[in-house]
């Protein structure tokens, strides 16, 4: 509780610049928790208007702006996206998400500055605040065991859409715990301590219910698990189970 507290003084601090001084303001990026914490309390913190954005649509890690509603000049959020590729693609390794935040957290970079990081064909795309992304463009030069060459890119509309992996199967009823169990392959049982522990987001939002019924379309994430889209009921068994459609973010 102490955390979570410390974090909405620092959120009141940025609304409250933004508000006296009439600029517009960041955070860093921000997990689902940190978004959704901020979300709830959102009628405690008045004056200014809330955004979020994190360098793409759709993406996890959010940077959130504070300012006026009446804000008379344009403005953009501090952050940069990084092309890292291997020099030589040939002797290139097959480098994971870890991986790449393992190697830029070991020069000293605090994750909050770090965004969503997208992976494919050996190219990763990482989200970075403005301030950081010279100094691991300077200082980043091996991932593992493999040469990188890192550049900025101007227009981050050009990174790749998402892959998904489709999950089919069968369920009595459309909840939370049994969507998350097929999208894993493991027990319902198994999932109640992530979904009662706060580690499950729908639509961001934070969802404790193990019994709640997402909607087709949502977007389902489970920290230290992954996230996937619920895609709707396709049909009803002969015995009367619904069969349901996933799309897993790989």
């Amino acid at each position: 509780m102490e955390k979570d507290e410390f974090f909405i003084k620092r959120i009141r601090e940025l609304a409250n610049l933004s508000y006296q001084r009439d600029i517009v303001t960041f955070s860093d990026f921000l997990n689902l928790n940190e978004q959704n914490i901020v979300n709830d309390r959102k009628n405690q913190i008045p004056g200014v208007e809330i955004e979020c954005f994190g360098g793409y649509s759709q993406a996890e890690r959010q940077m959130m702006a504070f300012h006026s509603d009446a804000l008379a000049f344009p403005w953009e959020y501090p952050i940069t996206c990084l092309k890292i590729q291997p020099k030589a693609v040939r002797f290139s390794e097959e480098l994971t998400h870890r991986d790449y935040l393992g190697a830029v957290l070991n020069l000293g970079i605090e994750r909050s500055v770090i965004g969503d990081i997208l992976i494919q064909d050996k190219i990763a795309w990482m989200f970075c605040h403005n301030k950081i992304a010279d100094y691991i463009i300077d200082n980043l030069d091996k991932i593992r065991h493999t040469s990188v060459l890192i550049e900025k890119v101007d227009n981050p509309e050009h990174i790749p859409e998402p892959s998904f992996q489709l999950i089919t199967g069968t369920c009595s009823s459309v909840r939370l715990d049994a969507l998350i169990a097929l999208a894993f392959q493991t027990s319902r049982s198994s999932m109640v301590s992530f979904i009662e522990g706060g580690q499950v987001f729908v639509n961001g939002k934070l969802i404790t219910s193990n019994g709640y019924e997402p909607k087709e379309g949502d977007i389902i994430s489970v920290r230290k698990k992954g996230r996937f889209r619920y895609e709707g009921v396709t049909r009803q068994t002969k015995k009367g189970r619904n069969s349901v459609k996933l799309l897993r973010y790989q």
